[in-house]
């Protein structure tokens, strides 16, 4: 199995839940350039990553792999083993790839969507911090007297833990979210998480 990425980009969640599952594993460390030459985009189309080889299966998409992984690999419970369990974790690992993710593409490159204007790129900037803040906020009370999202481990919470260090790096204010602050020092303190970041020079 050889996983397809680049450093600290929404493939370290896969990274993350490679190290939980437990098994040998291959990585590929790419540039943003590779991704866009020929040999890749025969693999991923979109020019973008993560991307997943099992033998001659190729898999794209970030939560597609994550519940690949978490189904290929049931004895892991990064998924759950009912069905109450298991939607729990796709609610959550939807609303960080559909409502997080999306709106963090807001300010990485505002201005992809005003034409290069810098003035309108800075107000579509800010329109979508204040949406994280008030996403992460959601997430916040959800984790209140709680340690992972769905109830128990799963691939949402690899991918929650890559959002908040973007929202560090990015700024996005998140004081007086206490327990997303917990459950980011819990997974930073994780043997996975750590053995995730060092292999992508992130720690």
């Amino acid at each position: 199995m050889k996983l397809y990425y680049f450093p600290g980009a929404c493939p370290l969640a896969t990274h993350i839940a490679l190290e939980w599952i437990g098994k040998p594993y291959e990585t590929v460390r790419l540039t943003r350039e590779q991704t866009k030459e020929a040999d890749y985009l025969a693999l991923n189309p979109t020019g973008a990553v993560p991307t997943l080889v099992d033998g001659d299966f190729v898999l794209t998409q970030g939560t597609a792999i994550l519940e690949y992984l978490a189904e290929l690999n049931p004895e892991a419970g990064l998924l759950g083993d009912t069905p109450h369990e298991r939607a729990e974790a796709r609610r959550w690992l939807g609303l960080c790839n559909s409502d997080l993710h999306k709106t963090f593409s807001l300010v990485f490159g505002p201005t992809y969507y005003t034409d290069g204007d810098e003035a309108a790129g800075k107000v579509v900037a800010g329109k979508a911090t204040e949406k994280l803040r008030s996403l992460f906020a959601i997430v916040d009370a959800r984790l209140r007297g709680r340690d992972w999202l769905a109830g128990r481990r799963s691939v949402a919470d690899a991918y929650l833990f890559v959002l908040l260090l973007w929202a560090d790096a990015k700024k996005i204010p998140l004081d007086g979210l206490d327990a997303l602050r917990k459950f980011q020092a819990r997974l930073r303190a994780d043997t996975g998480v750590q053995a995730a970041l060092k292999a992508e020079g992130l720690a």
